[in-house]
């Protein structure tokens, strides 16, 4: 198992970040912002700390069921890796079982994991699919995920409504269009008329 990194005090640093940008932080308004933002930046990125084996534990089971198992609506939180602004949104998350069944709550905290890191939307939607993959082997694996990046809204392009997606299809899901179709299908299903 790989040693997990080292949590350095980043208070200093927040400091002077705010100096950086004209700001005192001894205003008493911002006295304690840079003890608030060391804890939330350490709140917001712990799955750095996770492990794969550590998320799943034992809730793997053996069971034989052929069809797909569909997990809508996850919600997740991230950080992005080039502003590291927040970024938001819904994971869904479907496979074909191979004998083996993964507890239900479990899919979201694999989600979790690779959501509470400094990330980007397209590697953490390949990295829970490949998740899914190593600790159930089963026929297939979909995941899509759609985000609303603040990083986008808030400076640059500033667009508000815009939301990116993002899909990673493994085994009969790459190979079986009827089986992709499908799990497209069942997502699109929960989501409300406009």
């Amino acid at each position: 198992m790989a040693a997990k990194p080292e949590r350095k005090d980043i208070r200093g640093a927040i400091r002077s970040i705010l100096e950086a940008i004209g700001e005192d932080p001894e205003r008493p308004a911002l006295k304690r912002t840079p003890e608030r933002v060391h804890q939330a930046f350490h709140w917001l990125t712990r799955g750095s700390e996770m492990t794969l084996e550590e998320v799943v534990g034992s809730g793997v089971f053996e069971e034989k069921h052929e069809e797909m198992i569909l997990v809508r609506d996850i919600e997740l939180y991230s950080l992005c890796e080039h502003h590291l602004l927040p970024f938001f949104g819904r994971a869904h998350v479907a496979y074909i079982p191979d004998g083996r069944l993964i507890g239900l709550s479990k899919l979201p905290r694999i989600v979790e994991m690779f959501a509470r890191r400094i990330q980007v939307q397209e590697r953490m939607t390949d990295q829970i699919a490949d998740a899914v993959m190593q600790v159930l082997q089963p026929q297939g694996v979909g995941v899509v995920i759609e985000a609303a990046h603040l990083c986008m809204m808030m400076r640059g392009v500033e667009k508000q409504t815009s939301r990116t997606v993002t899909s990673a299809v493994r085994g009969l899901f790459r190979s079986d269009s009827r089986t992709r179709s499908e799990f497209l299908r069942l997502v699109a299903a929960g989501r409300p008329l406009e």
